[in-house]
């Protein structure tokens, strides 16, 4: 494999091939041609020998001396650090992104995932179809700097305030290396790695520090559509030639050994099985998408419970698919959309069900979509405050927090 070219840290070549990318790369769009199959299994057969060539050497992936010398003790074993394939920003993360009115969208079907960030009342989406070729977006919402995260192997979507350290704004970039097979990220000023599931620098001079993190929902694009109609949604002009639209993971979402995952697969649930998960005051708790589909009354599903001191609810409503199914996404198993919230406006606790009309408070009747706002009743217009949670597959979730509740249906 011929490793890419790079101006600074930006790659300027394709990492699975000899062809440059042009400058402003023509989007695909993902309208395919006639030669799609082929191309997707010609992929997915690259992609398999990269990361087998790169599970059979991921010990000699150790990061240099110099990166942990000099400064605090690591917080992961630098010895389980897996090289992913690519070197830095070899999955080249877009720092100058661009964005469409979300009317003008025509490249999404309905069903397509999309992670949705909302920043000093800005919403944006930042497709899984895009995402999961570029894992990191530097963006600028409402004046605030920010990161926007998606790692496919986890299913794993984090959005995060980037910090300013020593009078420097940090941009973050995909190091190429993983750990419990979740992406580590760096930042370019310190090249201190960042893992994304904590949240936190885990090698380097910034090891310890904490990323202040925003709400960042996986939903479908009808789903945030029809909740942001005054939107922004990331473009596919992003100066890169990807097929959005098609999958290189096909059929991961079913496989029962992650890829480059060295750890310990906790058997309450299967490796791959979609959860939310959450922490608060010291407690974790996990909640399966398959629970909730259990829990559901005509397609729509509610739980509540405390985490720590922390009441949350969640909802959960079918009409998202994965994004890591089906060559194409549009065509993947739908497996719903769960996101939690604290059930609390204007100092009430309400309390939340759901039934043939949909989701609805029991104080006041209002209807709720999944998003938290109220689309019908007394409290139409309210929405409620979202938690910061997390999307993941269950490997990843119990690897980073091995004492997890899980929630179970009654």
């Amino acid at each position: 494999m011929v490793a890419p070219t790079r101006v600074g840290l930006i790659t300027t070549k394709d990492v699975l091939s000899d062809r440059p990318i042009p400058g402003n790369g023509s989007p695909s769009g993902g309208v395919l041609p006639d030669m799609r199959w082929v191309r997707v299994a010609a992929l997915m057969a690259v992609t398999a020998m990269v990361l087998a060539a790169c599970s059979a050497g991921a010990r000699q992936s150790r990061p240099s001396a110099s990166l942990a010398a000099g400064g605090p003790a690591p917080l992961i074993d630098l010895d389980r650090i897996v090289a992913g394939g690519p070197p830095p920003d070899g999955i080249p993360p877009i720092d100058h992104p661009k964005f469409l009115p979300g009317q003008a969208v025509r490249f999404l079907a309905p069903q397509e995932p999309v992670l949705a960030v909302e920043v000093r009342g800005l919403a944006r989406a930042y497709p899984l179809r895009i995402m999961m070729w570029h894992e990191i977006v530097n963006d600028v919402v409402g004046a605030v700097p920010i990161t926007v995260t998606y790692c496919p192997l986890c299913n794993t979507g984090v959005a995060f305030r980037r910090p300013v350290i020593g009078g420097r704004l940090l941009d973050f970039g995909t190091s190429g290396k993983l750990y419990d097979s979740n992406l580590l990220m760096y930042d370019r000023q310190t090249r201190s790695y960042w893992s994304q599931a904590l949240g936190q620098a885990v090698v380097g001079k910034l090891t310890g520090t904490r990323l202040d993190l925003f709400p960042a929902l996986i939903v479908s694009w009808a789903d945030w559509r029809a909740d942001h109609p005054d939107g922004l949604v990331l473009s596919t002009d992003t100066g890169f030639d990807r097929d959005y639209g098609d999958n290189p993971y096909v059929g991961y979402v079913h496989h029962d050994v992650p890829f480059l995952f060295d750890g310990h697969v906790d058997p309450r649930l299967p490796a791959t099985e979609y959860v939310l998960g959450l922490a608060a005051g010291g407690e974790t708790e996990a909640f399966p998408f398959s629970e909730l589909r259990r829990e559901a009354v005509d397609g729509t599903a509610v739980a509540g419970d405390r985490v720590g001191d922390t009441p949350i609810v969640v909802f959960w409503a079918p009409g998202t698919v994965s994004a890591l199914d089906a060559p194409e996404i549009p065509d993947s198993e739908d497996v719903g959309a769960a996101v939690a919230f604290r059930p609390i406006l204007d100092g009430r606790t309400l309390s939340f069900s759901a039934g043939p009309t949909g989701i609805t408070d029991e104080q006041t009747g209002s209807r709720w979509n999944i998003e938290g706002l109220a689309v019908d009743g007394p409290l139409a217009g309210r929405r409620l405050q979202p938690a910061v949670a997390l999307d993941s597959f269950w490997f990843d979730w119990a690897a980073f927090h091995p004492d997890t509740r899980i929630f179970r249906s009654e």
